[in-house]
């Protein structure tokens, strides 16, 4: 009664460097997404920054994040 599944070695590795890049473009999107999102925060106005509900404080806090944050 063998009850072992004979799975190749290479499988794991094989894919390994495509998660990396993966990963890697999906990082970047992200940044590059909160650096876009970032400057429309700075564009806003009073009258849209109370709007949205945020206090100056808190825009400039987001403000001063770096992009890959």
């Amino acid at each position: 009664m063998n009850n072992f599944v004979d799975i190749p070695a290479t499988a794991p590795q094989s894919k390994a460097p495509f998660t990396w890049a993966r990963r890697l473009a999906r990082s970047l999107a992200n940044s590059l997404e909160r650096a876009r999102t970032r400057r429309l925060l700075a564009q806003l106005n009073d009258r849209q920054i109370s709007d949205l509900g945020i206090t100056h404080s808190d825009r400039h806090q987001e403000l001063d994040k770096p992009f890959w944050r």
